[in-house]
């Protein structure tokens, strides 16, 4: 089986497609994709399909849920092998899990592979980090579960999805920073800024990236934007390492022009003091 969330939802097993097109079974493959061999207990799945105030009949449909769901596991598994589809959507006392292995879900792949980054990262292997991070990230293809309508335990696993790119997406500009290749990110960084209006570590990436490409003056810029936003829309300025940042570029801090310097979580840590 191949089961792939980052970005819309598929399944397949021997080239079958085995999503169904109902609502609640996409999400109870989904969140018993996203934990791969591990009991997903039935008060979760009531939950994600109904919330904290499920209905009466809430046990015995989902029963019908999963029957739907093994039905179409059977069918893309051929008729030869009687009784397996119970042998990969298993239950539990208490839940359901899907007997598959880790590496059938796109997600472990992904988590595999920003690890392996952070490892090198730390080791100073700075090109194989960047590598590490790119192919991560090359696995998404648009929202994580872009396509299934999301309950409240789903929610807290895009959310989490969605913290983690943004991140992996930080530290890949981190390392790309740190390797020279500040030109060819500004373009990229003009984007994620526009996105995420608040985002304090890429506005001090594109800083920066900005300020090492001689343009002092965009990079200037980018910080009084920022700071404009958060006074206008949370009250607040500028954290204190974005603050020195912004210092460090109008008194041209040598420490700025240092492309290999301390590895640290983020750029604007480089002023965390």
């Amino acid at each position: 089986m191949e089961i792939q969330v980052l970005g819309s939802l598929t399944a397949e097993v021997n080239g079958g497609a085995i999503v169904p097109n109902a609502a609640k079974p996409r999400q109870i493959l989904s969140l018993l994709a996203l934990h791969p061999g591990r009991v997903v207990p039935v008060h979760t799945l009531m939950e994600e399909l109904w919330g904290h105030e499920p209905p009466q009949s809430a046990r015995t449909t989902l029963q019908t849920y999963i029957l739907q769901l093994r039905r179409r596991l059977g069918t893309a598994m051929g008729p030869d092998v009687p009784g397996v589809a119970k042998d990969v959507l298993v239950t539990r006392h208490g839940g359901y899990l899907l007997q598959i292995p880790p590496e059938s879900v796109d997600v472990h792949a992904y988590e595999q592979l920003v690890a392996e980054g952070r490892c090198a990262f730390e080791d100073g292997d700075d090109e194989r980090a960047s590598d590490c991070f790119r192919r991560a990230l090359d696995l998404w293809r648009g929202p994580a579960l872009v396509d299934v309508r999301v309950g409240p335990v789903l929610e807290i696993e895009v959310l989490r999805l969605e913290e983690s790119r943004l991140g992996t997406v930080e530290r890949r500009i981190d390392v790309d920073l740190r390797v020279g290749r500040h030109s060819e990110l500004i373009s990229e960084l003009t984007q994620l800024t526009a996105r995420h209006p608040q985002h304090e570590g890429f506005h001090s990436q594109a800083m920066v990236a900005l300020y090492r490409s001689g343009r002092q003056a965009a990079a200037l810029d980018v910080y009084r934007r920022l700071r404009t936003r958060l006074i206008n829309e949370l009250g607040v300025e500028p954290s204190p390492p974005v603050q020195r940042l912004h210092q460090a570029i109008l008194s041209v801090d040598p420490k700025l022009d240092v492309v290999a310097g301390p590895r640290r979580s983020s750029t604007f840590d480089l002023y965390a003091a």
